[in-house]
Formats: C-alpha cells, sequence, structure tokens
C-alpha cells in the first residue's frame, strides 16, 4: 500500500518530501558548511559535528554514531562539506531503513483494526483521514470510529473525511463512553464484513494518567468481541515537538504497547532529525511521514529519499 500515491508519482513525493524538510536541511546543512569550510578532519571538528547533530534532533547517540564513521574515513584529512553530507546521509539512511515499513493490512481480518493516538494537535483525525481515502480508493471497505467524542469538532472533522472517502462514520453525541461506541462501531463493522476499521481518539497528554487509562479500556472492550484487535496501535507524533517526541512515546508504548508511528508536520519544523533518533531508540517501525494538508502529503518514507532530503542533497530518479 502506498498512502497518497494514487495520483502523484514518486518524483512529485520526493519534491514534496524535499520541500517538507527544508527547514530541517537549511538548519542542519548550514551549520556543517560553515564547520567544513577549508578544515581538516580534527578532534575538534568531530566534536562540534557531534554537537550539530545532537542539536539538529538527532539524538546523542546517533550522533555519536555518525561521527565515529566520520573520523574512521578522513580523520586529520582535508575533507569537504560534499563528502560530510554524503556519508551522514549514507549512514542515517541504514539507520533508518529497517524500520521503513509501511501499514500492512489483511482484510481477512475482516476487519483489520487500526487504533489512532496521540496528544492533543499531533494532527490524529487528519491522518485517519488520508489513510481512509487512500484505502477507500484501492477499493476496501472502511470504517471510522470517532472515538473523541469529548469535542464535537473531532467528530464534525472525521465525518467531514468520511464523506470524501465514502467511508461509513461510527459517531454519537459529546460525552459517550469511547470504549463503548468503538464496541458497537467493531461490531457493526464485522457485520457489513468491512475490510478495515480505524477508531479516533482524544488528544491526550501522556502524563494525564485517567485519560491513558480511558485509552486501555479501549483496547480492552473491542478485544471481548476480538481478542487479536487492534491488530495495528499506532502512535502520530508532531515532528514540531522534537526531543519530547520521546517521552510520548515512552509513556504510550507502556500503557498500550504502540506497534508503529505516523509523525506529522515535518513541513513545519526544522528537527525532522528526531525521526532519526527515535528509530534507534524505539526499534518501531516508522509507517508513513506528513509534509502537508493533502492525500498526496502522507506517503511511507523511502530511507534515502528522507536522509537525502534532511542533508539538502539533491538527487533525481
Amino acid at each position: 500500500m502506498k498512502i497518497g500515491s494514487s495520483s502523484s508519482d514518486d518524483s512529485d513525493w520526493l519534491s514534496r518530501l524535499t520541500n517538507g524538510l527544508s527547514r530541517s536541511s537549511q538548519k542542519l546543512g548550514q551549520s556543517i558548511n560553515d564547520l567544513f569550510t577549508q578544515k581538516k578532519l580534527n578532534d575538534e571538528t568531530i566534536t562540534e559535528l557531534e554537537d550539530i547533530l545532537i542539536t539538529s534532533d538527532l539524538g546523542f547517540t546517533t550522533a555519536s554514531n555518525l561521527t565515529k564513521k566520520i573520523r574512521s574515513l578522513k580523520f586529520n584529512q582535508e575533507i569537504t562539506v560534499d563528502e560530510v553530507k554524503a556519508t551522514l546521509a549514507a549512514e542515517i539512511s541504514k539507520t533508518i531503513e529497517p524500520f521503513t515499513q509501511p501499514i500492512k493490512i489483511n482484510i481477512e481480518f475482516s476487519p483489520h483494526v487500526i487504533l489512532v493516538c496521540g496528544v492533543n494537535g499531533v494532527g490524529k483525525t487528519t491522518t485517519i483521514g488520508k489513510l481512509a481515502q487512500t484505502y477507500s480508493f484501492e477499493g476496501k471497505t472502511v470504517c471510522l470510529a470517532a472515538c473523541d467524542t469529548f469535542r464535537a469538532a473531532a467528530i464534525e472533522q472525521l465525518e467531514i473525511w468520511g464523506d470524501r472517502a465514502n467511508c461509513h462514520v461510527f459517531s454519537s453525541e459529546t460525552g459517550k463512553d469511547p470504549a463503548s461506541l468503538a464496541f458497537d462501531a467493531l461490531k457493526h463493522s464485522q457485520d457489513i464484513g468491512a475490510d478495515i476499521l480505524i477508531i479516533d481518539t482524544a488528544g491526550r497528554l501522556h502524563n494525564k494518567k485517567e485519560l491513558m487509562d480511558e485509552l486501555e479500556k479501549i483496547i480492552r472492550v473491542i478485544k471481548k468481541i476480538n481478542s487479536d484487535a487492534p491488530h495495528d496501535r499506532i502512535l502520530v507524533l508532531d515532528a514540531t515537538t522534537g526531543q519530547n517526541a520521546h517521552s510520548q512515546v515512552e509513556a504510550f508504548i507502556d500503557i498500550i504497547d504502540i506497534s508503529g508511528l505516523i509523525l506529522t508536520k515535518l513541513d513545519g519544523s526544522s528537527k525532522g532529525g528526531v525521526l532519526v533518533s527515535l528509530t534507534e531508540k524505539f526499534g518501531l517501525p516508522v509507517h508513513a511521514v506528513g509534509v502537508g494538508e493533502s492525500v498526496e502529503d502522507l506517503r511511507p518514507f523511502d530511507p534515502d529519499d528522507f536522509s537525502n532530503s534532511l542533508l539538502g542533497i539533491n538527487t533525481s530518479k
């Protein structure tokens, strides 16, 4: 499944990804340019490069591993900016390649249940809408469950996406128990033979125990119908939060055993490097990245495309 690829070829996507990561690449690239202008690769430049990578949200472990690779290649020799960037891009690609895994839908589950969660404002409902539209265009029967029952606007937003994707949306009056709604949605999805059920949940701060307990309850209730559901438990993260995304992943893993990540708003951030440190620390699949509002702006990411775009390296396919 190629999210959002129905009306856009790979070169268009690469252009959007490059533009979306421009803030990150400008910040990282300019710092590297300034550092390696007519300088040898020595202890001083290695230390400064490591600091640049850390402040670009790649994380300490990733930064350390990358600078070790640079040191092994041309220590105490002249090195060009292009050589540094190319080496960093190649090593970053190697780091994230094992975690480049699109969502694998199994229609035999009838339905395949995807639970989507995250803190407030990360773009969960929009992400769900893009997924639903893509799956619907592929000919799958998709149902959506509006389990953010505390915000009328969230229900309305999901219904708009449902209309666009020709999907049935299960919703209720504001304030209904989210777990009860999820139960009813799964039951009905089974009855009509739907291929996919995507459950939208309320944005919740990861340090609010009562809200996290509610999320756990949703999972517990739907398991009464299907012990294997939800088949995917996806955490949506906002790239603009940078290293704060780590604490969010840790909290949600403890509660509901997150199975994969989607990173949104790369186009609004200079902190795109956080994707690299997240994969290295948690080992979770990154199903997709988002660089805009349209369906075509959410796609599974190619490790080479991402790494080159992050370093501001122009490539063509």
